[in-house]
């Protein structure tokens, strides 16, 4: 007996929402918001876990707008915060921001939503609190410091959601969680969003949730492997290098691509590594102020780049906790997190060059590809240590798709067909010092704490500005080559020929499109073409000529 499945029209949600999902270009529901919409329209406490890319925000976001549009259909004059949304990093808290603007565009004068999120002075946060939002994204510990400070009051609140439940203990909001409940009202609505289940997250049930319902989806952690291949390559830190200077050069790899590393140190590293080839790279970590990296995530999304090389949050922690024994001056942000919930737009391949320590983290960080029904591609190097790792991982994901074969395919790669590649790449990684390592960090944290202080009311003036503010520039710690970003015909693998010929004239094509396209945006461009197409007034004098 096949199963019914429900549509978005068919679960009583307001015209105004219909009209935002059919902009975004959601066809159907998928299975967490097909199940859990309906629970919550009816009033529920919930508890959902599903996998990354499922959909779970939008599962959560749409029946808290069905619930204010139908509060203030009754009550249009009252100014009450009715949703508090928290999420433990900044950059969850931004794209959670975003999915609730792109969801009220047809209603964005009724209902009226803040990101508080970010770490300025309370006094700037003020006015937009003065008259309560209908909705309030915020990290745990900033939604304490204004309940605090009684800049905001939540006594009419109607639903509490936590997404990425299973983060907040693990970034250290336990104690800040506890104080908020405080500040809420005795009745209200709680929602828990996770994509696992762990001991963290049923002691926040505990504490948040009544007589909840739980929405624990029969489904994968990952996408199905029609969906997500995985591919594995055995090789030692400077192989690793070499393989990925020319995957990169060579166009083994196409499309967006997160590459994964396990410190700030190997970001910078491997960065100065591929900025010596004329790679251009952007790095995301801990150190870097939060509107940098998500104005980098932004333009991530909106293709001004192709390659972030990232760093996992949590190994951030183990590296801060045994570098703080010998007074290191470093400072992390414990409200970031790169391998979680935040939803990178199209990545078609993730690279592991640092293999996760655990199996969750794997999980997570491949998350970031094949999201929704797109398709995607994980990359993982390997060395002798690390082999143990992968066969955790290989009989986790079997268990939870009942596969017999193995998940991981060979990456084929012949590193002897490559040797050209393999001479340059050795010096060019023996180069990045880590003095230049230091010096790389440095320079890269000045930088972008002047965009983000000095020059933020400037691009408040001047937005196109802002669009020139890139963060995959150069860093020049390491002496730059030119001759090193060309690759010499006789380099080439003779198996690869034919196909690097190829993507060359598809480049070239593209380029032109390009071209063409950011010309129409240049400022006057419009008002050109158009005197220019019209005879009657381009029409030029240029003088009788002389025969």
């Amino acid at each position: 007996m096949m199963e019914s499945h429900i549509n978005f029209h068919q679960m009583n949600i307001d015209d105004r929402i219909l009209k935002a999902i059919a902009n975004q270009g959601w066809t159907e529901p998928t299975l967490v918001q097909e199940r859990g919409i309906p629970l919550l329209l009816e009033g529920k406490d919930m508890l959902v876990r599903a996998r990354t890319g499922s959909g779970k925000t939008a599962a959560f976001v749409i029946p808290v707008i069905q619930k204010i549009l139908e509060f203030k259909d009754i009550n249009a004059d009252s100014y009450e915060t009715q949703a508090l949304i928290l999420a433990p990093s900044k950059e969850l808290c931004n794209q959670i921001f975003k999915n609730i603007l792109q969801l009220t565009i047809k209603c964005s004068r009724v209902i009226k939503c803040v990101d508080i999120s970010e770490q300025i002075d309370m006094k700037e946060q003020q006015p937009l609190l003065k008259i309560p939002p209908d909705v309030i994204v915020a990290t745990p510990a900033r939604a304490l410091l204004h309940l605090q400070g009684k800049n905001m009051t939540l006594k009419k609140l109607q639903t509490l959601v936590v997404d990425e439940a299973d983060l907040v203990f693990s970034f250290g909001f336990e104690e800040e969680i506890k104080e908020v409940i405080k500040f809420l009202p005795k009745t209200y609505q709680a929602v828990l969003a996770s994509a696992t289940l762990s001991e963290d997250v049923l002691e926040l049930k505990k504490l948040l949730l009544r007589n909840a319902v739980i929405l624990k989806l029969q489904e994968p952690d990952l996408a199905p492997l029609s969906q997500l291949t995985h591919y594995k390559l055995n090789a030692e830190e400077e192989d690793k290098a070499v393989i990925l200077y020319c995957c990169f050069k060579l166009k083994l790899v196409k499309g967006k691509t997160i590459v994964f590393v396990n410190s700030v140190d190997k970001c910078y590293k491997l960065k100065l590594f591929l900025e010596q080839f004329g790679i251009h790279t952007c790095v995301l970590n801990s150190e870097l102020p939060a509107s940098c990296r998500c104005h980098t995530i932004n333009q991530f999304n909106d293709n001004i780049y192709d390659i972030i090389i990232a760093s996992d949050e949590k190994f951030l922690d183990e590296e801060h906790e045994i570098t703080s024994t010998k007074t290191s001056k470093r400072k992390h942000d414990k409200e970031f997190s790169i391998a979680r919930g935040i939803d990178f737009q199209f990545v078609s391949i993730v690279i592991n060059f640092d293999f996760p320590q655990d199996i969750y983290s794997y999980i997570h960080r491949v998350g970031r590809t094949a999201r929704g029904k797109n398709k995607g591609t994980a990359i993982s190097f390997l060395n002798i240590r690390e082999q143990n790792l992968l066969k955790d991982v290989d009989d986790y994901i079997k268990q939870g798709i009942s596969e017999q074969n193995d998940i991981f395919q060979d990456f084929n790669f012949k590193l002897e067909e490559v040797e050209g590649f393999r001479y340059r790449a050795k010096d060019a990684w023996r180069a990045v010092t880590k003095i230049a390592v230091r010096e790389a960090r440095l320079k890269e944290i000045k930088f972008e704490m002047l965009n983000s202080k000095k020059l933020k009311r400037y691009f408040q003036e001047n937005p196109r500005d802002l669009l020139s503010l890139r963060h995959d520039k150069a860093l020049h710690t390491v002496k730059l080559q030119d001759h090193m970003s060309d690759v010499p015909d006789y380099m080439v693998p003779t198996s690869l020929k034919e196909y690097i010929k190829n993507q060359e004239e598809e480049d070239k094509g593209t380029k032109k499109k390009d071209k063409a396209y950011y010309k129409k945006k240049q400022v006057g461009y419009k008002k050109f073409h158009a005197k220019k197409t019209n005879p009657l007034v381009g029409m030029e004098y240029t003088g009788l000529k002389k025969t």
